[in-house]
């Protein structure tokens, strides 16, 4: 890859999640998604300043949402992929699955899970 910017995994993590909540992803509901899916702790401020990140890299756009009273009223950030952000996602997938199909067969075993 000859790109200056490749995304890391927690940025790849969070972009596939706001591809699964669609039009409600929104900064709690990006992190309650994480943990429930990969049991994987994630602070407000780690995913804050990777949403943030993938924002300023052109792979995010926000839009900010109705103030609720429930908010004190504050408006929830919700955010989408953009085509670029598409694009590096492809590209991510892409590269694994070439490295997947590249190891010789029965050095890699899966088992089902338990």
């Amino acid at each position: 890859m000859s790109r200056r910017y490749q995304i890391g995994e927690f940025e790849e993590i969070v972009m596939l999640t706001i591809c699964v909540l669609a039009d409600q992803a929104y900064g709690v509901a990006i992190r309650n998604e994480i943990e429930e899916r990969l049991g994987r702790k994630v602070s407000m401020g780690a995913l804050h300043t990777g949403l943030y990140r993938l924002e300023q890299k052109g792979l995010l756009a926000s839009t900010l949402g109705e103030a609720t009273k429930k908010r004190g009223g504050k408006p929830k950030r919700y955010y989408t992929v953009t085509i670029a952000g598409q694009n590096e996602l492809k590209e991510v997938m892409d590269n694994r699955q070439s490295l997947w199909r590249s190891i010789p067969e029965g050095v890699v075993q899966v088992y089902p899970a338990k």
